[in-house]
């Protein structure tokens, strides 16, 4: 299998770990729920495990990029979706530019590894 491509696999599995832990970061409520703790240490820990390895292949400036941008607006959507938080227009904006960015980045930079 083509080593970019794994990379890239590699990523979206940082990205759900990373958005999985941020779950249950809420759901720990201030790390005073064990279950919920635990699970938050062990999805990071697996995000940046995979991230670690990403950056073998992908520059760290590209791949943080991607990484933080994708699981920002996965992030936000959860939170309006599951815990019912509100995004208002700023907010729907600057995540906009989020998603052009990362856009921006995979289709035009060369730094991205293509």
């Amino acid at each position: 299998m083509n080593n970019i491509l794994v990379a890239y696999l590699l990523l979206a599995c940082a990205i759900i770990t990373e958005v999985i832990g941020s779950t249950f970061l809420v759901k720990s409520e201030g790390f005073t729920k064990l279950v919920p703790s635990l699970a938050m240490i062990i999805c990071l820990s697996a995000a940046f495990f995979f991230l670690s390895l990403v950056i073998k292949t992908i520059p760290l400036g590209i791949a943080y990029a991607i990484w933080a941008g994708v699981g920002i607006v996965l992030t936000a959507c959860i939170g309006y979706f599951v815990f019912k938080q509100s995004l208002d227009m700023p907010a729907l904006i600057g995540i906009g530019f989020i998603v052009m960015g990362v856009v921006i980045i995979n289709l035009f930079s060369k730094s991205a590894g293509h």
